[in-house]
């Protein structure tokens, strides 16, 4: 959303203020102070941003939650996650058959993340509000790729997932993808019913949250991604196929080292890496835009496709 001209209120300041008030993350809290400051110190470029971060809350969709970290609704934080989660965990709740209750709470939330800013942070502060609200969080092991996660949802017996990712958005997003019992992403009406529980939190500092060694909290290990591969490599279309080139880039993101293992536990040789990308960087050093799409995103990896020969990048 392009930052608007003008708009600035008094009622925006006492906003902006509140939301200063309410926010459980210092980071944030500073970063809002400082530009409130400049803003009413008559900076017009401070405040065309403190109208920009609070002209709308962050859509909360099918694709769940995406945009630009920051302090403020129309920005990713930790105080939207936290609400989000809330959301969450009361549509989960009154979403259970009758009697069901419990059997939700059991099943719980499976919580998976990558490695941009902040994602470690989002899915542990998911986990605890989960955890305080009597449902089970199942957090994965570390940064993993996102079907990892759909595939945990359906594995562990989760009644939910959720994913903190931007997928293919810029390095300064990120974003906060839902899945039902499936293991699919949601879809309408569920995304309403769980915008307006979101909308039903007055306070975010007022959601409770617990700490991270809350036994409702479960740290699931190696298993899972293990149990992945082992699903992945099975899955064929013509099984008997593995004299193949490929060439590999995982532009900055987690993929690498699980699709490695697929790629050994189905038979195939190493693919050939590029290197420069191969490690994960939240700031995605080498691309302009880390999304396969966009013009350049895959030179790198065409251009050592066509070095190796290879049949397929």
């Amino acid at each position: 959303m392009a930052a608007p001209t003008g708009g600035w209120t008094d009622a925006l300041l006492r906003r902006a203020r509140d939301w200063v008030a309410d926010d459980p993350d210092p980071i944030t809290r500073a970063e809002l102070a400082d530009l409130l400051d400049a803003a009413e110190a008559g900076d017009v470029g401070a405040r065309a941003d403190v109208a920009d971060r609070f002209a709308a809350d962050l859509d909360f969709g099918t694709a769940g939650l995406r945009g630009r970290l920051g302090a403020g609704p129309n920005r990713m934080n930790l105080a939207v996650v936290i609400r989000t989660a809330a959301g969450i965990a009361s549509w989960l709740r009154s979403s259970a058959e009758p009697g069901a209750a419990a059997d939700v709470a059991r099943r719980g939330v499976a919580i998976g993340f990558d490695a941009r800013h902040r994602s470690a942070d989002f899915a542990e502060a998911s986990a605890a509000v989960f955890a305080a609200a009597g449902i089970r969080a199942h957090v994965l092991p570390g940064p993993l790729p996102t079907p990892v996660l759909a595939f945990a949802v359906r594995h562990l017996g989760a009644g939910a997932g959720v994913m903190v990712t931007a997928s293919h958005n810029p390095p300064q997003d990120n974003g906060y993808k839902v899945y039902d019992g499936t293991g699919r992403q949601i879809v309408t009406p569920t995304d309403a019913e769980i915008a307006d529980a979101m909308g039903a939190v007055d306070r975010v500092s007022s959601v409770p949250r617990t700490g991270p060694d809350d036994p409702d909290i479960v740290r699931v290990g190696p298993e899972l991604e293990a149990a992945y591969v082992a699903a992945a490599a099975s899955v064929g279309l013509v099984p008997e196929a593995r004299d193949v080139a490929l060439a590999y880039t995982a532009m900055h993101g987690v993929g690498a080292g699980t699709f490695r293992r697929v790629l050994a536990a189905a038979g195939f040789a190493p693919a050939a890496e590029v290197a420069a990308q191969v490690e994960p960087d939240p700031d995605f050093p080498t691309v302009a835009f880390p999304n396969p799409e966009e013009p350049g995103a895959l030179d790198a990896a065409v251009d050592l496709a066509s070095q190796r020969n290879a049949d397929a990048v």
